[in-house]
């Protein structure tokens, strides 16, 4: 069996990409790809600890469906308003979205 502390490195590490993704793109594309990846991290973590900890019940393994539903609303709800700004400036740049006023 893999040590518990292999997948807490795997998930840290996706983590620290994720929150580098989201702090270093201009790219609204790339800053969600990013958030997805951060998500997927938590859900490797809940899915090693559940393993782990009571290997009988479910509950890190139904949270980790819980937040692959949640990553999946937030996908759509994402790119539509990406989409959308994308049609009215011509741009997915997150800077421009900024100067969205009345």
């Amino acid at each position: 069996m893999i040590p518990l502390e292999h997948f807490l490195m795997l998930s840290g590490i996706l983590f620290a990409t994720g929150i580098y993704g989201v702090l270093s793109r201009r790219n609204a594309v790339l800053i969600l790809m990013s958030v997805e990846l951060m998500l997927n991290a938590v859900s490797i973590n809940m899915t090693a600890f559940a393993v782990y900890l009571s290997p009988d019940l479910f509950t890190g393994i139904i949270f980790a469906i819980f937040i692959i539903a949640v990553a999946a609303a937030e996908v759509a709800l994402g790119l539509a308003i990406i989409i959308r700004v994308f049609r009215q400036r011509a741009s997915a740049n997150v800077d421009e979205v900024a100067s969205l006023k009345w």
